[in-house]
Protein backbone atom coordinates (compact mmCIF):
# COMPACT_ATOMS: atom_id res chain seq x y z
CA UNK A 1 0.00 0.00 0.00
CA UNK A 2 2.84 2.39 0.81
CA UNK A 3 4.50 1.73 -2.55
CA UNK A 4 1.18 2.29 -4.33
CA UNK A 5 0.69 5.59 -2.51
CA UNK A 6 4.23 6.63 -3.38
CA UNK A 7 3.73 5.83 -7.06
CA UNK A 8 0.42 7.74 -7.06
CA UNK A 9 2.07 10.76 -5.47
CA UNK A 10 4.84 10.72 -8.05
CA UNK A 11 2.55 10.26 -11.07
CA UNK A 12 -0.15 12.75 -10.00
CA UNK A 13 0.93 16.32 -10.82
CA UNK A 14 0.89 18.84 -8.02
CA UNK A 15 -1.83 21.48 -7.84
CA UNK A 16 0.67 24.21 -8.67
CA UNK A 17 1.81 22.36 -11.76
CA UNK A 18 -1.75 21.91 -12.96
CA UNK A 19 -2.52 25.58 -12.40
CA UNK A 20 0.66 26.61 -14.21
CA UNK A 21 -0.24 24.41 -17.17
CA UNK A 22 -3.72 25.96 -17.29
CA UNK A 23 -2.26 29.47 -17.21
CA UNK A 24 0.29 28.66 -19.92
CA UNK A 25 -2.29 27.10 -22.24
CA UNK A 26 -4.82 29.92 -21.89
CA UNK A 27 -2.28 32.73 -22.27
CA UNK A 28 -0.56 31.04 -25.22
CA UNK A 29 -3.89 30.32 -26.91
CA UNK A 30 -4.94 33.99 -26.77
CA UNK A 31 -1.60 35.13 -28.19
CA UNK A 32 -1.77 32.63 -31.05
CA UNK A 33 -5.37 33.59 -31.85
CA UNK A 34 -4.43 37.28 -31.96
CA UNK A 35 -1.52 36.89 -34.38
CA UNK A 36 -3.47 34.50 -36.62
CA UNK A 37 -6.20 37.11 -37.18
CA UNK A 38 -4.46 39.41 -39.65
CA UNK A 39 -7.27 41.95 -39.84
CA UNK A 40 -7.23 42.26 -36.06
CA UNK A 41 -3.45 42.72 -36.01
CA UNK A 42 -3.53 45.40 -38.71
CA UNK A 43 -6.42 47.22 -37.06
CA UNK A 44 -4.80 47.07 -33.66
CA UNK A 45 -1.59 48.66 -34.94
CA UNK A 46 -3.11 51.24 -37.32
CA UNK A 47 -5.95 52.52 -35.11
CA UNK A 48 -3.77 54.36 -32.54
CA UNK A 49 -1.52 55.73 -35.29
CA UNK A 50 -4.47 57.24 -37.17
CA UNK A 51 -6.03 58.45 -33.93
CA UNK A 52 -2.82 60.17 -32.83
CA UNK A 53 -2.11 61.83 -36.18
CA UNK A 54 -5.70 63.02 -36.75
CA UNK A 55 -6.30 64.47 -33.29
CA UNK A 56 -2.72 65.63 -32.96
CA UNK A 57 -3.10 67.64 -36.15
CA UNK A 58 -6.66 68.77 -35.45
CA UNK A 59 -5.94 70.26 -32.02
CA UNK A 60 -2.45 71.52 -32.86
CA UNK A 61 -3.57 75.12 -33.40
CA UNK A 62 -5.86 75.39 -30.39
CA UNK A 63 -3.90 73.59 -27.67
CA UNK A 64 -2.24 75.66 -24.97
CA UNK A 65 -1.01 74.26 -21.65
CA UNK A 66 -0.09 76.75 -18.95
CA UNK A 67 3.67 76.88 -18.59
CA UNK A 68 4.21 74.44 -21.45
CA UNK A 69 5.75 76.95 -23.86
CA UNK A 70 5.66 75.78 -27.49
CA UNK A 71 4.60 72.24 -26.62
CA UNK A 72 2.64 70.69 -29.46
CA UNK A 73 -0.57 68.79 -28.84
CA UNK A 74 0.87 65.68 -30.49
CA UNK A 75 3.55 65.62 -27.77
CA UNK A 76 1.03 66.06 -24.97
CA UNK A 77 -1.35 63.48 -26.47
CA UNK A 78 1.24 60.75 -27.12
CA UNK A 79 1.18 59.24 -23.58
CA UNK A 80 -2.61 59.27 -23.72
CA UNK A 81 -2.56 57.26 -26.94
CA UNK A 82 -0.20 54.74 -25.33
CA UNK A 83 -2.78 54.29 -22.59
CA UNK A 84 -5.54 54.10 -25.19
CA UNK A 85 -3.66 51.23 -26.89
CA UNK A 86 -3.69 49.34 -23.59
CA UNK A 87 -7.37 50.13 -23.08
CA UNK A 88 -8.66 49.02 -26.48
CA UNK A 89 -6.35 46.02 -26.56
CA UNK A 90 -7.73 44.71 -23.28
CA UNK A 91 -11.33 45.41 -24.32
CA UNK A 92 -10.99 43.40 -27.54
CA UNK A 93 -8.91 40.69 -25.87
CA UNK A 94 -11.27 40.08 -22.94
CA UNK A 95 -14.29 39.80 -25.22
CA UNK A 96 -12.92 36.34 -25.98
CA UNK A 97 -14.18 35.37 -22.52
CA UNK A 98 -17.75 35.70 -23.79
CA UNK A 99 -16.94 33.80 -26.98
CA UNK A 100 -15.16 31.01 -25.11
CA UNK A 101 -18.06 30.61 -22.68
CA UNK A 102 -20.59 30.57 -25.50
CA UNK A 103 -18.63 27.91 -27.40
CA UNK A 104 -18.19 25.79 -24.26
CA UNK A 105 -14.40 26.06 -24.17
CA UNK A 106 -14.20 27.71 -20.76
CA UNK A 107 -16.69 25.23 -19.33
CA UNK A 108 -14.30 22.45 -20.36
CA UNK A 109 -11.37 24.30 -18.78
CA UNK A 110 -13.31 24.85 -15.55
CA UNK A 111 -14.12 21.13 -15.44
CA UNK A 112 -10.42 20.34 -15.74
CA UNK A 113 -7.91 19.91 -12.93
CA UNK A 114 -6.80 23.56 -12.91
CA UNK A 115 -8.32 25.97 -10.41
CA UNK A 116 -10.72 28.74 -11.33
CA UNK A 117 -8.14 31.28 -10.20
CA UNK A 118 -5.74 29.83 -12.78
CA UNK A 119 -8.36 30.50 -15.47
CA UNK A 120 -8.51 34.17 -14.44
CA UNK A 121 -4.71 34.48 -14.36
CA UNK A 122 -4.28 32.70 -17.70
CA UNK A 123 -6.85 34.76 -19.59
CA UNK A 124 -5.67 37.98 -17.93
CA UNK A 125 -2.03 37.25 -18.71
CA UNK A 126 -2.83 36.56 -22.37
CA UNK A 127 -4.80 39.80 -22.72
CA UNK A 128 -2.08 41.74 -20.91
CA UNK A 129 0.67 40.39 -23.17
CA UNK A 130 -1.33 41.31 -26.28
CA UNK A 131 -1.79 44.85 -24.96
CA UNK A 132 1.90 45.21 -24.11
CA UNK A 133 2.98 44.01 -27.56
CA UNK A 134 0.75 46.59 -29.24
CA UNK A 135 1.92 49.38 -26.92
CA UNK A 136 5.57 48.42 -27.50
CA UNK A 137 5.11 48.63 -31.28
CA UNK A 138 3.44 52.04 -30.99
CA UNK A 139 6.42 53.27 -28.96
CA UNK A 140 8.51 53.15 -32.17
CA UNK A 141 6.71 56.40 -33.08
CA UNK A 142 7.98 58.15 -29.95
CA UNK A 143 10.72 60.09 -31.81
CA UNK A 144 7.97 61.76 -33.87
CA UNK A 145 6.70 63.23 -30.59
CA UNK A 146 10.21 64.56 -29.91
CA UNK A 147 10.82 61.92 -27.24
CA UNK A 148 14.45 60.98 -26.70
CA UNK A 149 14.39 57.19 -26.39
CA UNK A 150 17.72 57.24 -24.57
CA UNK A 151 16.23 59.46 -21.87
CA UNK A 152 13.08 57.37 -21.34
CA UNK A 153 12.71 55.76 -17.92
CA UNK A 154 12.14 52.28 -19.32
CA UNK A 155 11.69 50.43 -15.97
CA UNK A 156 9.02 52.92 -14.90
CA UNK A 157 7.34 52.76 -18.32
CA UNK A 158 7.29 48.95 -18.26
CA UNK A 159 5.91 48.85 -14.72
CA UNK A 160 3.17 51.39 -15.45
CA UNK A 161 2.08 49.72 -18.69
CA UNK A 162 2.09 46.25 -17.10
CA UNK A 163 0.05 47.33 -14.08
CA UNK A 164 -2.36 49.38 -16.21
CA UNK A 165 -2.88 46.47 -18.61
CA UNK A 166 -3.50 44.06 -15.74
CA UNK A 167 -5.99 46.46 -14.14
CA UNK A 168 -7.89 47.06 -17.37
CA UNK A 169 -7.86 43.33 -18.12
CA UNK A 170 -9.33 42.64 -14.69
CA UNK A 171 -12.13 45.13 -15.31
CA UNK A 172 -12.80 43.70 -18.77
CA UNK A 173 -12.75 40.10 -17.53
CA UNK A 174 -15.18 40.84 -14.72
CA UNK A 175 -17.52 42.59 -17.15
CA UNK A 176 -17.24 39.82 -19.75
CA UNK A 177 -17.99 37.15 -17.13
CA UNK A 178 -21.08 39.08 -16.03
CA UNK A 179 -22.41 39.93 -19.51
CA UNK A 180 -23.40 37.14 -21.91
CA UNK A 181 -23.72 39.30 -25.03
CA UNK A 182 -20.84 40.69 -27.08
CA UNK A 183 -23.01 43.64 -28.08
CA UNK A 184 -23.92 44.34 -24.47
CA UNK A 185 -20.29 44.03 -23.47
CA UNK A 186 -19.20 46.66 -26.00
CA UNK A 187 -22.02 48.95 -24.91
CA UNK A 188 -21.11 48.73 -21.22
CA UNK A 189 -17.39 49.09 -21.83
CA UNK A 190 -17.91 52.12 -24.06
CA UNK A 191 -19.92 53.76 -21.27
CA UNK A 192 -17.48 52.86 -18.48
CA UNK A 193 -13.91 52.69 -19.78
CA UNK A 194 -13.84 55.12 -22.70
CA UNK A 195 -15.11 58.06 -20.58
CA UNK A 196 -12.61 56.98 -17.91
CA UNK A 197 -9.84 57.29 -20.49
CA UNK A 198 -11.06 60.71 -21.67
CA UNK A 199 -11.13 61.90 -18.04
CA UNK A 200 -7.66 60.55 -17.29
CA UNK A 201 -5.75 63.57 -18.54
CA UNK A 202 -5.04 61.84 -21.84
CA UNK A 203 -6.75 64.42 -24.05
CA UNK A 204 -6.52 67.59 -21.94
CA UNK A 205 -4.69 68.55 -18.73
CA UNK A 206 -6.42 68.42 -15.36
CA UNK A 207 -5.35 71.98 -14.62
CA UNK A 208 -7.39 73.29 -17.55
CA UNK A 209 -10.65 71.51 -16.70
CA UNK A 210 -13.62 72.87 -14.79
CA UNK A 211 -14.17 72.14 -11.10
CA UNK A 212 -16.49 69.14 -11.55
CA UNK A 213 -14.49 67.58 -14.38
CA UNK A 214 -11.24 68.24 -12.54
CA UNK A 215 -12.57 66.43 -9.46
CA UNK A 216 -13.63 63.44 -11.54
CA UNK A 217 -10.22 63.35 -13.18
CA UNK A 218 -8.38 63.41 -9.85
CA UNK A 219 -10.28 60.38 -8.49
CA UNK A 220 -10.05 58.46 -11.78
CA UNK A 221 -7.60 55.54 -11.36
CA UNK A 222 -6.71 55.64 -15.07
CA UNK A 223 -5.22 59.05 -14.45
CA UNK A 224 -2.24 57.39 -12.76
CA UNK A 225 -1.59 55.29 -15.87
CA UNK A 226 -1.45 58.36 -18.12
CA UNK A 227 0.66 60.35 -15.66
CA UNK A 228 2.99 57.40 -15.14
CA UNK A 229 3.56 56.98 -18.88
CA UNK A 230 4.03 60.73 -19.24
CA UNK A 231 6.56 60.81 -16.39
CA UNK A 232 8.49 57.89 -17.88
CA UNK A 233 8.65 59.56 -21.32
CA UNK A 234 9.27 63.19 -20.39
CA UNK A 235 10.74 63.01 -16.88
CA UNK A 236 9.66 64.93 -13.78
CA UNK A 237 10.49 68.35 -15.24
CA UNK A 238 8.67 67.53 -18.45
CA UNK A 239 5.56 66.43 -16.55
CA UNK A 240 5.48 69.70 -14.61
CA UNK A 241 5.54 71.60 -17.91
CA UNK A 242 2.59 69.59 -19.24
CA UNK A 243 0.09 70.97 -16.77
CA UNK A 244 0.08 67.80 -14.66
CA UNK A 245 -0.41 68.14 -10.87
CA UNK A 246 2.56 67.39 -8.68
CA UNK A 247 3.10 63.71 -7.95
CA UNK A 248 5.73 61.01 -8.04
CA UNK A 249 6.51 57.77 -9.81
CA UNK A 250 6.08 55.87 -6.54
CA UNK A 251 2.56 57.25 -6.07
CA UNK A 252 1.55 56.26 -9.58
CA UNK A 253 2.98 52.74 -9.30
CA UNK A 254 1.34 52.17 -5.91
CA UNK A 255 -2.02 53.50 -7.14
CA UNK A 256 -1.91 51.26 -10.23
CA UNK A 257 -0.91 48.26 -8.11
CA UNK A 258 -3.96 48.78 -5.91
CA UNK A 259 -6.15 49.30 -8.99
CA UNK A 260 -4.87 46.08 -10.59
CA UNK A 261 -5.25 44.08 -7.36
CA UNK A 262 -8.85 45.24 -6.89
CA UNK A 263 -9.80 44.64 -10.55
CA UNK A 264 -8.26 41.16 -10.69
CA UNK A 265 -9.72 40.35 -7.27
CA UNK A 266 -13.22 41.19 -8.49
CA UNK A 267 -12.65 39.09 -11.63
CA UNK A 268 -11.48 36.14 -9.50
CA UNK A 269 -14.48 36.55 -7.19
CA UNK A 270 -16.84 36.51 -10.15
CA UNK A 271 -15.33 33.28 -11.48
CA UNK A 272 -15.26 31.62 -8.06
CA UNK A 273 -19.02 32.05 -7.79
CA UNK A 274 -20.63 28.86 -9.02
CA UNK A 275 -23.57 30.23 -10.95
Amino acid sequence: MRSLALVTAVVTPSRWRLDFATIRVLAGRDLVRFFRQRSRVVGAFLQPVVFWFVLGSGFAGSFRAQGAGDLRYAQFFFPGVVTMVLLFSTIFATISVIEDRREGFLQCVLAGPGSRLAVVVGKSLGSTLIALVQAAVFMFLAPLAKIDLAAVNWPLLAAVMLLAALALTGVGFAMAWWINSSTGYHAVMSVVLIPAWVLSGAMFPISGAGRLVSTLMKVNPMRFAVEGVRRALYGNSGVAALGVPSGSAAREVIALTIFAAIALGIAAWRVQRRE
